[in-house]
């Protein structure tokens, strides 16, 4: 009988014998790029979503995420794409920590942006052309078509949600929950009326809120000093100063609010001079005397150029508040005195030491001129125009003039034309200054009837809420705290027709003029009377239509409707009301927008919700319990930045669209290697196809980004996007290849999911390395995700597949898995199955799409048994490894990694050093020596405990592995043997002193023809262990 050895040699010997079909090489139909399967997005979408829902499932909880609405205004850009896909990150990943979760889509449907370009579209942006209901039907059209269109780009982007139950601040039901909490609000006490100024666009022909301005940096205003004549003196002055020569000097930005001055102020704790300059005039020089800041001497003399003379050099503002009387040089034969007041918001820092006080067109001076009864006067209309009460008796010279434009300079030649010529300079400077964020255009501050929030009366409690919100970023909690504090109103009314009416009815008294009437029983008729009629009635109906009077008005008294509508920051404000209480906690756990949205949405939120909790004392004010915020968490981003920082605008030419980064076009096209055949044309000639990676793209890029900050977006952060999609598939089609034949059920048990799991003894140091590995990633994945740091957690994983696996592990398991014993493949795949299912649930939120592509393509044995179901869906906990007694443990695992990390580091560099000399190809063709330093053991114990030659041969992707230690001079022996090439690199083990060497040098022995190591006895002969492999096999 012939000896098998004899067989396999003499076979081996034939070159008709092929070895390739003795291999277990990987075979997997993944493709390598992603499906464009609507039946897969449904899937790992809708799906997803209503299978999450089922009540049927169990779950370890509920999570609500609240959606704050987008506007319903423009085509999706890379904003929306950063907000809805971290939205979606978090829903996914609660969902596979067990969760029921519910995200409810919004949009945010009312007000000025839909409103414009509603008429825009009509070719008419004049609304005075247009009723209220002609406006209201067109922006409404606006909106629908708009939400439709957005809510398909949400949908292409595997957002998961409730789309069917999508909400729309324009919807009935919707509307009648938002006057449900404005009639709470006004039974409280915490609505009311007032005549005071706010921010007004004459662009838009509306007031505005602080969260619908944005600032201009640099604005540029004509400034001006103004000498307004004193007419009184304190009797300490008197016979000091010449009273006809005398002026308080004032320095504005605003000339155009000269005519509605009212008082000028002083601090009290200030000192104050009575200077002398000599002016120019068409006769000659004049002197010209003028009140100032002692400690703006200086300044002022530089500003205008001139020299004072110190005619009183120190007096107590305290002399001049309430003592001093001046006239307006506007007013007409400047009869009218007006005083000299402290305010404690004059300072010495620029100016002149002296503020002009318009109360009508400035907060802080209507508040200061309130408390001394001096009223407001606004003579503006809503054009942003001087009306004919701005300058009486001469209203033909400014009255219809814009007040930022020709009307300033009209106030300005004005003055320079009268006798005693108060103007004194004029400069232009640059500064910053509001603007309307839709229009772009400036705002101006002009007091006018509109209805106010009191933030005053609920501040408190939302404070104290503020206190159990978790927020992400930390520094959210100091930006949204110091908007509340700072905030003592909220004006609710908005003077546009596309909105929720503010439900006030007005009483037409005997002079004309209007009194408001609005309180909680009047809102219920009210809002029945919507019920019934819809509420296009509130402007379709006559104007005094008496179905909409309570009966307890029917007095014989005229009524009317109000026009005003609500801010659209009240309508979002109160879309907590779609949630369900949740006794003792928030009604959502997690609002999630921009970090504009802390004096936006937030913060409207945060008011409305507290005005809802508050209760009324038996003083008629408000005071708070025990308060909650409508959110547990709170979670701001960043704005996008194109590659260079800049900010994106159509005008710069820089903006992205989301679409771009999902079909590749933003990156160089493909270039495909392809032989003409014969008979073809070249109509594809010079067609581009660019490396399309679908949606998963787009959301591994938001993944990626700290969101926390601004984040910047361009083709270098895109290209690494894709070659991070491109390397997951790679790795997902080697593990499916070489899962191919893996049956899960047959021993040994495969290595579940979500529990502490025992390296036994059965797998190599090796497989106890890579299980450790994953344990690591597998948590720190989790803890990333669950902290709501997708891009730390995204770059752990990144990390791991790129070195852990493709470069550590699954060099090392090649050879054993393709030409290995069974049991030696066996072994591995169940640590390689594990690892598959493990990259499945960390990339699950990330790439769903991805995930259930490969689940898809995975052997049907696979998953059959996958604890828990289908990736994504499954609970997913952090994969945990402990050792056994006996086997290695995590400290040793981590030297492990370490020693062979730095010997490997020096393989490599040895072996680049033969292939610079052409002296070697393949890492097969080596075997390597390392030399260990001075007392390490021989048997390589201070290498690596347990790891023989052949496992590091693995390791390092060569053919032999010897291990030499002991003399003093071992580091520079000699191999035994003469060896035609040796190259050398040093490299240090932990806790060793001395160095280490590792040398490269030409394998000994001949190479296997089935496994391609140089560890056969002759050649064509099969190595020892493809001997006894292909033996098993037959």
């Amino acid at each position: 009988m012939v000896a098998p050895s004899q067989i396999f040699r003499s076979a081996a010997a034939s070159t008709a014998k092929s070895w390739s079909s003795t291999l277990k090489l990987p075979k997997s139909a993944f493709p390598p790029r992603p499906s464009s399967s609507p039946d897969l997005l449904r899937q790992c979408t809708d799906d997803l979503y209503a299978w999450q829902q089922s009540p049927e499932r169990k779950t370890t909880g509920s999570f609500v995420f609240h959606d704050g609405p987008p506007y319903a205004n423009g085509s999706l850009h890379i904003g929306h794409a950063l907000n809805k896909v971290l939205k979606d990150l978090i829903c996914r990943f609660q969902v596979a920590q067990g969760k029921r979760v519910q995200y409810i889509p919004g949009w945010d449907c009312h007000g000025l942006p839909i409103e414009v370009k509603a008429l825009q579209a009509l070719g008419n942006p004049d609304r005075d052309n247009l009723s209220p209901v002609e406006v209201r039907a067109a922006a409404r059209r606006l909106a629908e078509r708009t939400v439709e269109e957005q809510k398909e780009g949400f949908r292409k982007w595997a957002i998961m949600g409730d789309w069917d139950s999508a909400y729309k601040t324009m919807e009935k039901g919707f509307e009648t929950r938002q006057l449900g909490v404005f009639k709470e609000m006004v039974e409280k006490g915490l609505i009311y009326r007032q005549f005071k100024p706010v921010y007004w666009s004459p662009s838009s022909g509306t007031a505005l809120a602080e969260a619908e301005l944005e600032y201009d940096d640099n604005h540029r205003s004509t400034t001006a000093y103004v000498s307004f004549p004193i007419t009184k003196l304190p009797a300490s002055l008197a016979g000091r100063v010449d009273i006809t020569k005398l002026g308080a000097l004032i320095w504005t930005t605003t000339p155009w609010t000269l005519p509605a001055n009212r008082a000028i102020a002083v601090h009290s704790d200030m000192e104050y001079s009575v200077v002398e300059m000599s002016r120019p005039t068409a006769t000659g020089d004049r002197p010209s005397q003028f009140l100032i800041g002692k400690a703006r001497f200086d300044a002022l003399q530089q500003t205008l150029k001139t020299e004072f003379k110190v005619l009183v050099d120190a007096i107590p503002g305290s002399e001049l508040a309430g003592q001093v009387e001046y006239a307006n040089p506007l007013e007409p034969d400047q009869l009218s005195a007006q005083p000299i007041i402290h305010a404690d918001f004059v300072s010495d820092a620029s100016g002149s030491g002296l503020v002009h006080l318009a109360p009508g067109h400035g907060m802080d001076d209507y508040n200061v001129c309130r408390s001394l009864g001096i009223n407001a006067f606004a003579p503006v209309d809503d054009k942003g125009c001087f009306t004919k009460e701005a300058l009486p008796g001469q209203a033909f010279l400014i009255a219809g003039l814009p007040v930022q434009g020709e009307g300033s300079k009209a106030i300005l030649e004005l003055l320079k034309a009268m006798p005693r010529d108060p103007l004194i300079a004029v400069e232009d400077i640059t500064h910053k200054y509001p603007i309307d964020w839709r229009t772009k255009k400036p705002v101006i501050i002009r007091a006018t009837e509109q209805w106010f929030a009191d933030v005053e009366g609920i501040k408190d409690g939302a404070l104290e809420a503020l206190e159990d919100v978790e927020f992400h970023p930390k520094s959210g909690k100091a930006r949204l705290e110091s908007f509340v504090r700072g905030r003592s109103q909220w004006c609710v009314s908005r003077q546009r027709a596309w909105g929720v009416p503010i439900p006030a009815l007005y009483e037409k008294t005997e002079n004309g003029s209007f009194k408001a009437h609005m309180t909680g029983s009047s809102i219920e008729h009210i809002m029945k009377v919507i019920e019934q009629r819809g509420i296009d009635a509130w402007w379709t109906d006559a104007e005094d239509e008496p179905a909409w009077i309570p009966e307890g008005l029917n007095n014989g008294s005229s009524f009317i409707r109000g026009k005003d509508t609500m801010d659209v920051w009240f309508d979002s404000g109160t879309a907590w009301t779609l949630l369900d209480a949740r006794p003792g906690q928030p009604v959502a756990d997690v609002f999630l927008e921009g970090t504009d949205q802390h004096r936006g949405w937030f913060q409207s939120s945060l008011l409305t919700h507290i005005a809802h909790q508050s209760v009324k004392n038996n003083n008629g004010t408000t005071h708070a319990a025990k308060m909650l915020a409508p959110f547990k968490t709170l979670i701001t981003h960043g704005f996008t930045l194109d590659q260079d920082g800049r900010k994106m605008s159509k005008s710069l030419g820089n903006t992205i669209s989301p679409s771009q980064i999902m079909d590749g076009s933003l990156l160089p096209p493909l270039k495909f290697k392809k032989k003409k055949q014969k008979g073809e044309n070249n109509n594809n000639q010079g067609k581009e196809t660019f490396d399309a990676m679908g949606p998963d793209a787009l959301r591994l890029w938001v993944a990626s980004s700290d969101y926390t900050k601004d984040v910047v977006i361009g083709q270098p952060v895109l290209a690494a996007v894709n070659q991070a999609l491109h390397k997951y598939r790679v790795t997902f089609k080697w593990l499916l290849g070489v899962l191919a034949d893996f049956d899960p059920s047959a021993p040994p048990t495969p290595i579940s999911a979500g529990q502490q799991t025992t390296v036994p003894n059965r797998w190599t140091l090796i497989d106890a390395i890579a299980l450790h590995q994953l344990s690591r990633t597998s948590s720190a994945v989790h803890a990333a995700y669950a902290a709501h740091d997708f891009h730390r957690g995204t770059a752990q994983l990144a990390r791991y597949t790129a070195l852990d696996l493709s470069a550590f592990y699954f060099e090392t398991l090649k050879d054993r898995v393709y030409a290995g014993t069974e049991a030696d493949r066996r072994g591995a795949q169940v640590v390689l199955h594990r690892v598959f299912q493990e990259l499945l649930d960390m990339l699950a939120p990330v790439c769903p799409l991805l995930v259930g592509e490969v689940w898809r393509y995975a052997p049907e044995k696979v998953r059959e048994a996958a604890a828990g179901g289908r990736p994504g869906w499954r609970v997913w906990r952090p994969f945990v490894v402990e050792t056994a007694e006996g086997v290695n443990g995590e400290g040793e695992v981590e030297r492990a990694v370490e020693v062979l990390g730095r010997a490997g580091d020096a393989v490599k560099a040895a072996q680049e050093e033969a292939r610079k000399e052409k002296l070697m190809g393949g890492g097969l063709e080596c075997e390597v020596v390392l030399r260990l330093p001075p007392g390490a053991a021989v048997d390589g114990g201070a290498l690596v405990d347990g790891m023989v030659g052949e496992d590091l041969a693995a390791v390092f992707v060569v053919s032999g592995v010897e291990i030499v230690g002991g003399g003093d001079d071992v580091a520079a022996g000699e191999v035994e043997g003469e060896q035609p090439w040796v190259f050398r690199a040093p490299f240090e083990l932990p806790g060793v002193s001395g160095q280490a060497v590792a040398e490269v040098r030409p394998a000994r022995k001949p190479k296997c023809p089935r496994c391609w190591r140089y560890v056969a006895p002759s050649p064509d002969v099969l190595c020892g262990r493809c001997e006894d492999v292909v033996k098993a096999s037959e």
